[in-house]
């Protein structure tokens, strides 16, 4: 089958392309379909005309248009549209329903009308876009015009493919057939334990931010799940019954949130137990993973946090890590509480850190429960597997 994929955006800084729809892409073509991949780099400029084949998916960044305001956003739009129709497509699958691709998926269903073209619009949605609505600054109009477009996407598709529970919940309001289930997952299964070499990055973790042989809590982080001030209150707490735990804070905010956490830090008198690590290139994130002995992923119960899907979690689960989680969303599908992670209310910082202080200190437990947390990702969230699915959708 000729599939196409449409995105929003460019394959950074933002990842749903990245991580979502690149992994999907490639076990497509693992399964014998031919997959492009069509990105409006409007936020990625510099890979703007550049294509490569990427195991066996090919990725398409088009051309800029001239940045003539309304004209720059109706040519890029047509331009994914022209691209994708060249191709002769069976299947296109849009990834957001806002933006260029909606606009794309507005064009081709109206072509498709008047032409009769048998090419089936497939949508997929893995954040409530009007939820971001209220937390981005976007104008006015534009937040109308995402809301329409969400609203619009998802009664006009032929399928809809979903990355979450609540994602799906919500749709369904809008059309009550067509949903497909289909979370994120891992692609490949990378080496199994820690070797020599990691273990030696990991020591050179320890010596860089001066942990010694504290046990370490480890926080992967874009800084958007949560309030700040929720991280202060954890590391307070936790550091009241494990006092020799130390923090490596890895991530980089959107609006300098961790030079704001630091000043927080400072202030409260607890900036000596946490490191701010910034962004962290793979390596450097594989040797920060093998220093954590327990990872935390705080989301505040909100309908964005209800309705995303996280790699993140899918990181630290899948490099064996003990997780803690609020039971918002869709941690409660990634993690079976007390056994391949823990679980708390939402919100009960008390119930948080007293999770983290005593996972701290049963090593023994730490390694069953990062061990269960990796054995029910391979088992069950990997794109091989979820890719039957969208094949279902694309049928």
């Amino acid at each position: 089958m000729k599939i196409v994929f449409i995105g929003p955006f460019g394959l950074r800084p933002k990842m749903t392309m990245q991580s979502r729809a690149l992994p999907l892409a490639k076990a497509l073509v693992r399964r014998g379909h031919q997959v492009s991949l069509l990105i409006p780099p409007w936020d990625d400029p510099e890979r703007a005309g550049q294509s490569w084949v990427e195991a066996g998916v090919r990725v398409v960044n088009l051309p800029l248009p001239a940045p003539i305001p309304g004209l720059f956003q109706l040519r890029l739009a047509w331009n994914l549209v022209a691209g994708a129709l060249a191709l002769r497509p069976e299947v296109i699958h849009f990834f957001k329903p806002k933006a260029y691709a909606g606009l794309a998926h507005l064009m081709l269903w109206w072509l498709r009308r008047v032409k009769g073209w048998p090419v089936r619009l497939v949508l997929d949605t893995d954040d409530w876009e009007q939820a971001w609505n209220e937390r981005l600054a976007y104008p006015a109009w534009q937040k109308k015009l995402f809301a329409w477009q969400e609203v619009w996407g998802l009664r006009h598709a032929d399928a809809v493919t979903v990355a979450s529970r609540a994602l799906e919940a919500l749709a369904a309001a809008y059309r009550p057939a067509g949903l497909f289930y289909v979370p994120n997952g891992y692609l490949t299964d990378p080496a199994n334990g820690a070797n020599k070499k990691e273990e030696a990055a990991s020591q050179r973790v320890r010596q860089q931010w001066d942990l010694g042989e504290a046990p370490v809590v480890l926080l992967y982080t874009r800084f958007v799940e949560y309030r700040l001030e929720r991280l202060v209150t954890l590391v307070r707490q936790v550091a009241e019954r494990a006092p020799e735990a130390r923090w490596l804070i890895v991530g980089q905010g959107l609006h300098g949130e961790e030079e704001k956490l630091a000043a927080q830090l400072a202030g409260a008198g607890l900036a000596s137990r946490v490191r701010l690590t910034g962004w962290a290139s793979p390596e450097q994130l594989s040797a920060l993973f093998q220093t954590a002995n327990v990872a935390i992923f705080p989301a505040d119960d909100t309908l964005i946090n209800r309705t995303k899907c996280s790699v993140k979690l899918i990181d630290l689960l899948l490099a064996g890590l003990p997780v803690v989680a609020d039971a918002v969303g869709q941690n409660c599908e990634y993690i079976q509480s007390g056994v391949s992670g823990l679980l708390v209310p939402a919100g009960d910082d008390l119930a948080f850190s007293q999770a983290v202080a005593e996972l701290l200190q049963a090593p023994d437990r730490q390694q069953s429960v990062g061990a269960a947390a990796r054995r029910r990702l391979l088992a069950t969230f990997n794109w091989d597997r979820l890719t039957q699915i969208v094949e279902r959708a694309y049928h």
